[in-house]
């Protein structure tokens, strides 16, 4: 006679239920003896003492040395990205330091921010260390043609705006001068050419 199908469900469950717990009794009857540490005596009060020291004196060190690094990071940020207001970032990442990093999440907002606002003002959304970092370059003739000509665009913007520092000027006196001396070399290269 056949039995139903949910009845043989259940002693199967009971079966497996019975081995399991056999097989774990058996595996608690076999367990060796244990051991806190490997080490024993003496060695165990040197690992204990090393360890200690590590934990009162390198952890918290380690701790400070990840925090500073972590606030100071939309700093970085503000001047990897050329941001006109990084001086006010950084102001703001010191700012979170005193006060426990509440201030930190502002600072990294703000870093990623794009300054429509400063545009508008000042006509530029990049810090003047952009446009000395690339009139460097120009100098040195590492800039593209379009690269070289968007950067006296932006000058030039800067200028009309009455907002060209000195600094700003000499920048632009040398972009105009690797300007010359390039379209002096192209009309060098297609007078030989012809």
């Amino acid at each position: 006679m056949h039995q139903p199908r949910g009845r043989s469900m259940k002693w199967r469950g009971r079966r497996l239920r019975a081995g399991l717990s056999t097989a774990i009794a058996l595996s608690l009857g076999w367990a060796s003896q244990a051991h806190a540490s490997f080490l024993e005596g003496d060695a165990l009060d040197t690992a204990a003492d090393v360890m200690s020291w590590v934990v009162l004196a390198l952890v918290p060190c380690l701790a400070i040395a990840v925090f500073w690094i972590v606030h100071v990071m939309p700093e970085k940020i503000a001047e990897k990205r050329h941001h006109p207001q990084k001086d006010a970032i950084h102001t703001l990442c010191l700012l979170s330091l005193v006060f426990g990093g509440l201030l930190w999440p502002l600072a990294w907002l703000w870093a990623y921010t794009r300054p429509i606002g400063y545009k508008m003002a000042f006509g530029t959304e990049k810090h003047e260390d952009f446009f000395v970092e690339h009139g460097e370059k120009a100098h040195r003739d590492e800039l593209e043609s379009e690269h070289l000509d968007h950067l006296l665009d932006e000058l030039e913007a800067l200028g009309r705006r009455g907002s060209l520092t000195p600094e700003l000027q000499l920048v632009r006196e040398r972009v105009l001068a690797a300007r010359a001396r390039r379209s002096a070399a192209v009309a060098t290269v297609e007078g030989g050419a012809a």
